[in-house]
């Protein structure tokens, strides 16, 4: 009965991922931030953690054997025989006595003593900001609040007000450190993270981009509110110091949409190029000082409230609503839509369609979905609430941002229409609920939900393409200073001996049971042993000190150490993330793990990036709040490879 259910299960997906998914996905990841040009502009080194960041102790460097046989280990369902042989070779080379790994390794542990955390700005620098490709759907995920039915620009507005009100309610309770120290048992979390995503943007540069974090001397006290592609600074805090009421801030709002009736320029639209056409405009656009002062208004306000107006014609082509709202919050509809009517750059957006759709997309840089899901729960509590009317306050009135779009920049805002639409154009999409069954059916199996749903993408990968899925879990570092996320690799041995027995029309039952639950017990003990000995940092390690991907694109008989390499990696940029809820919670080492905020009821979704990216967010399993993490799928026409060996990669 079990394996027959999951059998169900998996095809059903697998039917879903074929009728969205027309092509391979593998999966790409995060990182975190510095400092150099001016005290808040960042792109290279941490400057400033919240009080108690420097008590945690220092992410350990894994031992150099320990590093190899990881990584043998995650290549092997990938690789023939003669391959494996060739690979363990020269990794064997690679980690003797008096070679280059061990005088590497060295280096590397040299690091380790002289900086709080000796990833951090490297996988900063390599995952985010010298990523070339757009944020706007290759990075920036977009999140759903539960849908609100109204029928009129007023009530579109009362509820932008209220979300407004209960964000700023939850920037005072970070103020005045009311967010609670997250742990995990006895182990305190880094929390670094929480101060980084109210204030902050992405600045583009060729190259690589910067950070413009917070100034905590001179803190922000406006958001930016956009209509019709017009931006206004809208100040939310009164003359006494303290946020306004939501009646205020209603008002506000009122005043933007009577300002802003006619379509302003689609200066927005920029922030959804290629990072270094973005640049280029930017650095035009800076040029005049009245643009200069608009741009320093968009990228220090606590956050952008997005008013669309009607939806584009692939969101009235969604299949349900909740498909419509994803791709609102993902890229806006495009130039036909609302994707003007953003700064994608800026970390936090809150986005409130006509219809009754409200939710946010942010810019991934700064911070990884905990400290965004913490925000959403507050928010969804606070607006569940009554609150006492507040008294009046005398604040200043919102000011309108005009841009001065010269010729040029005219030209510029043309052709990112042009990319964008194809960008929306090549983005299949489907959002659903899964209400078949849930964590305790699994639990009842005695089966951990985690590597079911781990499982679940595996077979339904190879279902469709016959061939393993390159595949990484996300776990936390956040037991670490600076600590952000790293990997646990889901693909085995024994999930590609799963998957082929699932097909196998003569396997028994049984047989597809017993190889079900040696391919999980594969994972757990896998991922046990990630998070309980200081080698998470394995698959990074090697690509920033080796300069060895955990996969690469490969002809047959070379492997990720030939000569491929260099080319490999540029082109592996492109792979994200799967999330999960933790692992292992009562091993006594599981503080490595963050605290688990996803349960095993699933609700979303699949999303891939470039050449692969396939997200699976779990509901909030503590809120019973609707919150959607949307996925979609995106592969340029002209770009989609074919799925055989010498095309599988993926870029740790």
């Amino acid at each position: 009965m079990f394996a027959k259910i999951f059998e169900v299960s998996a095809a059903t997906a697998s039917k879903v991922m074929a009728a969205h998914m027309s092509r391979n996905f593998l999966l790409k990841l995060p990182s975190k931030v510095c400092s150099t040009m001016a005290p808040n502009i960042i792109n290279a080194r941490f400057s400033t953690s919240p009080p108690k960041a420097s008590a945690l102790p220092r992410l350990p460097v894994p031992p150099l054997k320990i590093t190899l046989d990881r990584y043998l280990r995650s290549i092997k369902p990938f690789v023939n025989a003669e391959e494996l042989k060739v690979t363990e070779n020269l990794a064997a080379k690679f980690g003797s006595a008096g070679g280059v790994g061990e005088k590497l390794q060295k280096l590397l542990d040299e690091r380790a003593k002289n900086t709080e955390n000796w990833l951090a700005d490297w996988w900063l620098n390599t995952a985010y900001l010298e990523f070339r490709a757009p944020v706007v759907v290759f990075s920036n995920p977009g999140l759903v609040f539960p849908r609100k039915e109204i029928s009129s620009v007023k009530e579109q507005l009362s509820n932008a007000s209220q979300v407004i009100a209960a964000a700023l309610d939850f920037k005072v309770k970070l103020d005045s450190n009311e967010i609670a120290q997250e742990k995990m048992g006895p182990h305190p979390l880094d929390m670094s993270q929480y101060f980084k995503v109210l204030g902050t943007c992405r600045i583009p540069a060729e190259k690589r981009d910067k950070l413009r974090l917070p100034n905590d001397k001179d803190p922000a006290k406006h958001i930016v509110v956009v209509h019709n592609n017009q931006f206004f600074k809208v100040n939310v805090y009164g003359n006494h110091g303290g946020p306004i009421s939501q009646g205020q801030i209603l008002g506000q709002l009122k005043d933007c949409i009577h300002d802003s009736q006619e379509v302003a320029p689609p200066v927005g639209i920029l922030t959804s190029e290629h990072r270094d056409n973005w640049a280029k405009a930017h650095k035009i656009l800076s040029q005049s000082p009245q643009n200069k002062a608009v741009l320093d208004a968009i990228e220090t306000c606590l956050f952008l409230v997005c008013i669309d107006g009607p939806p584009s014609p692939d969101e009235r082509a969604a299949p349900n609503q909740f498909t419509s709202a994803a791709l609102k919050m993902t890229h806006g509809g495009g130039s036909r839509g609302n994707s003007a009517n953003r700064w994608f750059d800026k970390t936090i957006q809150f986005v409130f369609g006509p219809d009754g759709e409200v939710g946010l997309t942010y810019e991934h840089s700064p911070a990884e979905g905990q400290p965004i899901a913490v925000m959403m729960d507050h928010i969804v509590n606070y607006c569940a609430q009554r609150h006492p009317q507040q008294p009046a306050l005398r604040y200043a009135k919102p000011q309108i941002l005009n841009f001065e779009v010269a010729n040029e920049v005219s030209g510029m805002i043309e052709q990112a229409k042009i990319n964008l639409d194809k960008l929306v154009e090549d983005l299949e999409m489907y959002s659903f609920a899964f209400t078949g069954y849930g964590k305790e059916y699994i639990k009842s199996q005695k089966l951990s939900p985690d590597s079911y749903v781990q499982m679940g993408i595996q077979y339904a990968f190879f279902r469709l393409h016959n061939v393993p899925g390159a595949h990484y879990e996300s776990a936390a570092t956040r037991r670490f200073i600076h600590g952000r996320t790293e990997t646990i690799r889901s693909c085995s041995s024994e999930s590609v001996k799963f998957a082929q027995t699932m097909l196998n029309g003569a396997a028994s039952a049984n047989e597809k049971a017993a190889t079900l639950r040696n391919a999980i017990k594969a994972h757990k003990d896998y991922a046990t042993l990630v998070i309980c000995i200081p080698v998470k940092q394995t698959n990074k390690k090697i690509l920033k000190n080796y300069g060895i991907p955990g996969s690469c694109r490969r002809r047959r008989g070379q492997t990720p150490f030939g000569p491929q390499t260099d080319r490999c990696r540029k082109r592996n940029r492109a792979s994200r993330f799967v999330q999960g809820r933790c692992l292992h919670q009562e091993h006594p080492h599981a503080a490595l793990h963050q605290p688990s905020c996803w349960s095993s009821r699933i609700t979303h979704v699949l999303r891939t990036l470039g050449y692969g990216r396939l997200r699976m967010l779990l509901q909030p399993s503590q809120q019973r709040h609707d919150f959607r993490h949307f996925g979609a799928q995106l592969v340029p026409r002209n770009e989609r490879p074919q799925i055989r060996r010498s095309s599988r990669r993926v870029f740790y």
